[in-house]
């Protein structure tokens, strides 16, 4: 806008991160350069012409995919980086884990706050849903009028943490008549439904930990390890079980403690986090020793990655021996990248050939699927609507959507990579 510029998310496409550490190659090597070269970070090359001109980086919440560049990107730019609390917290710690080191600033916003920026750009940050805490929905407001950027979101109206989606916002700021345009996560958008509630996932690990016999067995439950509130529920649901309950992997320290600094957690009175490999080796002993029937281990590997918890405990990497009938819950759904699905698939072969219990698909998804879309778009009643966060056939089916309500397609399109538009 004007002379000034600002940057909405910086992350990074993990399956090609993945696919470097199978390789065997070394995190320690990772810079800026090679990272674009592997395509794992945005090349903002793109950029170069108005780099100067970026006023703030902007990440809408704490996901990989939309924060994990900003350590090897954001100090190419003489720019704050404005998250709410908790985003905040886990950039600190995967800049700290990586030993890295950026000259910005942070400024912390939380939802249903606003802060001026310079003079073309106030941000405002709208409470939304997702499947991690305080994700917003940004909206950018300037002198020409609203943006709302909406990547991710879903409208949960029964969250297990935290508030639900602030309506009454949305609500007024489609009856301002104000919102040039809306970016919009177009992941389910051909998924005809409303995306079930938290809620709904919670019953569903119910049913599975306290309604299949489990006794003398062990139980495995592998999740998001940002996904604060699925970890809640199990954490219930294990103590209801008379279980002691684990954690063990470097991802669910950094979030749990995250939250935990910010007092929206208190996952370390009920659970014991095993971090490093030395404390999960030790562990997974004491568990063998004292009768596994004891325990409820929580564990990262929920895609089948690599140097997982879980996939190091299936390949004998850790010692931890499954017998017959020991429990497996996938608590998430598989990320819909080859990389990942190739993983997985390799993970649950080698669970099924020690004639474990997998349970799969234990979830609910974090995203808007097409009614959620439509809503947002009779809430806000944008001028323009831009899809992303998908492939092109979520696009389509976003755009699609678009002129079912009445959209032309000049003002409901697709933007390719290194195109700009004019929302004027």
């Amino acid at each position: 806008v004007g002379d000034e510029a600002i940057i909405l998310d910086m992350g990074v496409y993990l399956p090609k991160v993945i696919d470097f550490e199978e390789e065997g190659g070394d995190r320690n090597l990772l810079n800026r350069d090679s990272l674009i070269k592997m395509g794992a970070v945005p090349d903002d090359n793109i950029i170069n012409s108005w780099r100067d001109k970026v006023k703030a980086i902007i990440p809408s919440h704490c996901h990989l995919d939309h924060t994990a560049a900003i350590p090897y990107l954001a100090g190419r730019y003489n720019a704050p980086i404005i998250g709410t609390p908790f985003t905040l917290e886990v950039i600190k710690d995967i800049i700290k884990d990586g030993n890295l080191n950026i000259r910005n600033k942070f400024k912390s916003l939380n939802p249903g706050s606003t802060i001026k920026i310079s003079k073309n750009f106030e941000i405002e940050f709208i409470n939304s849903t997702h499947s991690t805490l305080q994700t917003a929905m940004v909206a950018v407001h300037t002198p020409a009028g609203i943006i709302l950027y909406t990547n991710d979101f879903k409208f949960d109206n029964h969250p297990i943490i935290g508030k639900g989606p602030d309506y009454n916002r949305l609500k007024k700021l489609g009856k301002s008549g104000n919102v040039l345009a809306v970016i919009m996560d177009s992941l389910y958008s051909n998924y005809n439904r409303k995306t079930p509630s938290e809620s709904v996932a919670k019953e569903m690990l119910k049913d599975v930990l306290l309604g299949t016999d489990n006794e003398g067995h062990a139980i495995i439950a592998t999740t998001f390890a940002s996904h604060l509130a699925r970890l809640k529920s199990i954490i219930e649901f294990g103590k209801k079980l008379d279980r002691k309950i684990v954690f063990m992997g470097r991802s669910m320290f950094r979030y749990t403690t995250a939250a935990e600094k910010l007092n929206l957690v208190n996952f370390t009175k009920e659970a014991e986090i095993c971090k490093y490999a030395n404390n999960i080796k030790r562990k997974l002993k004491q568990i063998e020793k004292e009768g596994r029937d004891r325990y409820l281990i929580v564990c990262t590997g929920n895609q089948g990655e690599p140097r997982s918890t879980l996939v190091r405990m299936a390949n004998g990497e850790l010692p931890f021996n499954f017998k017959d009938e020991d429990h497996i819950i996938f608590s998430c759904k598989t990320i819909p990248a080859k990389e990942n699905i190739e993983n997985r698939a390799a993970l649950e072969r080698k669970l099924k050939s020690m004639k474990t219990r997998i349970f799969t698909d234990i979830h609910q998804s974090g995203h808007a699927s097409r009614e959620d879309m439509r809503d947002l778009i009779d809430l806000v009643k944008p001028r323009k609507i831009i899809p992303s966060h998908g492939d092109s056939g979520m696009y389509i089916g976003l755009l699609d959507l678009a002129k079912e309500m009445g959209y032309n397609e000049k003002d409901a399109r697709m933007i390719n990579t290194g195109e700009a538009v004019d929302l004027n």
